[in-house]
């Protein structure tokens, strides 16, 4: 369990820290005691029977399989998201090769453990495949588990980049808290097409201003090569996060794939994986590094940064995972008091490429270290503290080493310091009211934009408002649109970024819009206010769900205020009308598969997880189980 914050932390990162410590102790202390119970018994290979070892060498070439034999030797499993269809997941193919040489090198052995799915939602957009997408999530989470179970391993090592893949991922992880793991990125593909431009042409082709062949032009220009997407979304926010949580090397996010730095930075993983192991004399178990305070330092670098709206559930799945309550008072709290300090499109017009060279992750983290917003008393897979990461990756010969990184910004429009902010606040705020709770990130939207009354127009598919909007029927009215039967529970809770292009058009002709809806915008969300993740559901009997053409809603993301002008009587005799997709009708592009999981879902505000946290223990018995 965390300590209490040390002084010259800031005083609301402090207090959220030290309530999540204390809100989080019975299931927190619990974890802890199953993950040193596996550390005292270590991997299972030296006691397995002769046929149970020779199963899990068979197939190994020399020296894994002499070392497996002799057992002297940590065994570092390999995981992989790697696909060739996925730009950001394709320079992964022949990673495995260099950890396994590296970490022989350094002493150690490894094997490829296991592979797991990695879906993009970029391609998904708009199709049934999307409804799939935070459902594979907790089947990456559970694929890792699958991957590991065999437990003949030391250590382990996490290839993984995008959206869900990185939380699934680090929830599997955690399952085996006792070895320490080290998360492999492959970074971002060199910036193309500006994404200003980008968003540009998207627009006019909602306008009808340009044709398709104009629009597939302008994306194969933004999105062409191997690398992520540069645009600061989901994958690149978890990217960001898994630094900052001392999951990666020091400056190791945002290198650029098939570059000898990147490839150094590759080769220095696979000798940390073995020196943080037992034998390597700097054990550090994963389910000891992901404590309170490295949750707290995930959360406050997501709204320094404006990162993804996706991560107000993946960080309570991972918390969950970890033994940890995380809330969205908690985010929220912290959003109101951490500032604003970089400018990546969309909420600006910069890549992560500009971001890096304008003092990227090593001045980010000094900023925010030095204005107490980050706690450096924490463990990393580099050692111990994260000053660590205020230092800048740098080719030493062959190898990598580490220098003294910026003290200032190098381009003020893309990122500034703390004392210097874009906005005093992260630009992430929790919206409620008889609607229910929902969140909306407004880093991208004008102040001008943020409040917005206005008359309901309910739709129950994305593509009914899509209609809608090339029909014309919302044109010259102000409008705030309603969304529904798009939550966990209702289809999966697919992404609806296909609808910020149409919105912002009618934003631009001078028209009041909002968006209120039980979906995801994810981290791409837009210039026009959007309330999202509305809790509870529409398809649970939440009040999305009683709302009318017309009825007069209220989305402030100011004062953090959502509302219908109706009296209590009034909401509560409606009916309830709409309904989501029954298992028959949700069913092609494999829907059918994951029935199960939409039947026991969790809400969004607990992390829209299937995977159910452990109970915490009476705090005698938790007491008993850590001694």
């Amino acid at each position: 369990m965390s300590t209490p914050s040390k002084p010259g932390i800031h005083p609301v990162v402090a207090e959220v820290t030290d309530r999540i410590v204390r809100r989080s102790a019975g299931t927190r202390t619990a974890y802890l005691a199953r993950v040193d119970a596996a550390i005292g018994t270590g991997p299972a290979r030296g006691k397995l029977a002769c046929a149970n070892l020779a199963h899990g060498f068979a197939a190994a070439e020399e020296p894994v399989k002499s070392g497996l034999k002799s057992g002297r030797k940590p065994n570092v499993a390999i995981v992989s998201s790697y696909n060739d269809m996925l730009s950001a997941h394709q320079p992964f193919r022949d990673v495995p090769e260099v950890l396994k040489k590296s970490i022989i090198r350094a002493g150690g052995l490894a094997q490829f453990a296991g592979g797991v799915p990695a879906m993009c939602d970029g391609i998904t957009q708009g199709r049934a495949g999307m409804e799939l997408s935070l459902f594979s999530r907790d089947l990456i989470a559970m694929s890792t588990a699958v991957a590991l179970s065999h437990d003949m391993f030391d250590a382990a090592m996490m290839l993984g980049v995008c959206d869900k893949i990185v939380p699934g991922l680090l929830i599997g992880a955690l399952s085996f808290g006792h070895l320490p793991t080290v998360f492999v990125p492959a970074g971002p593909m060199p910036s193309g097409l500006p994404n200003g431009e980008k968003a540009r042409v998207r627009q006019l082709y909602a306008e009808g201003k340009v044709g398709r062949e104009e629009l597939l032009e302008a994306e194969s220009a933004s999105y062409h090569s191997a690398g992520t997407c540069t645009f600061y979304g989901t994958a690149n926010s978890n990217q960001m996060l898994m630094e900052v949580m001392g999951l990666h090397l020091p400056d190791a996010t945002f290198a650029n794939p098939g570059t000898p730095l990147r490839e150094a930075l590759t080769r220095a993983a696979g000798e940390r994986a073995v020196a943080i192991t037992a034998a390597g004399g700097e054990p550090t178990p994963v389910g000891h590094l992901v404590d309170e305070k490295a949750i707290v330092n995930a959360c406050v670098a997501l709204l320094a940064t404006g990162g993804s709206t996706n991560h107000t559930m993946h960080l309570v799945a991972i918390a969950a995972a970890a033994g940890i309550s995380l809330t969205w008072d908690d985010l929220s709290d912290l959003s109101a008091a951490v500032p604003l300090l970089t400018r990546i499109y969309p909420n600006g017009s910069a890549d992560i490429n500009h971001f890096v060279a304008a003092g990227g992750t090593p001045f980010l983290v000094h900023t925010l270290l030095k204005h107490g917003y980050l706690h450096d008393d924490v463990r990393t897979v580099s050692g111990r503290g994260l000053w660590r990461h205020t230092h800048e990756a740098r080719l030493d010969g062959a190898g990598v080493t580490w220098e003294e990184g910026p003290k200032r910004s190098l381009d003020t429009d893309v990122l500034r310091g703390a004392e210097d902010s874009f906005a005093p606040d992260g630009g992430l705020r929790m919206l409620s009211g008889r609607l229910g709770r929902a969140v909306v990130k407004t880093s991208a939207v004008k102040p001008e934009h943020r409040v917005v009354t206005a008359p309901a127009m309910v739709f129950d598919d994305q593509a009914e408002f899509l209609a809608a909007f090339a029909e014309g029927r919302l044109d010259g009215r102000d409008l705030v649109a309603v969304v529904r039967y798009q939550g966990p529970a209702a289809n999966g809770m697919p992404e609806l970024h296909k609808l910020m292009p149409a919105l912002g058009v009618l934003q631009d002709r001078g028209q009041r819009v909002a968006i209120v809806t039980d979906g995801r915008m994810s981290g791409a969300s837009g210039k026009v206010t959007a309330a999202i993740h509305v809790t509870p559901e529409a398809a649970l009997g939440g009040p999305i769900a009683r709302v009318r053409d017309g009825d007069l809603l209220t989305v402030d993301a100011e004062t953090g205020v959502l509302e219908v002008a109706l009296s209590d009587a009034d909401l509560d005799r409606r009916e309830t009308t709409g309904r989501a997709p029954h298992d028959v009708e949700w069913a092609g592009t494999g829907r059918e598969l994951f029935s199960g999981f939409r039947a026991i879902v969790g809400t969004a505000e607990t992390g829209a997880s299937v995977i159910r946290p452990l109970p915490a223990p009476s705090e005698e018995a938790a007491l008993a189980q850590h001694v």
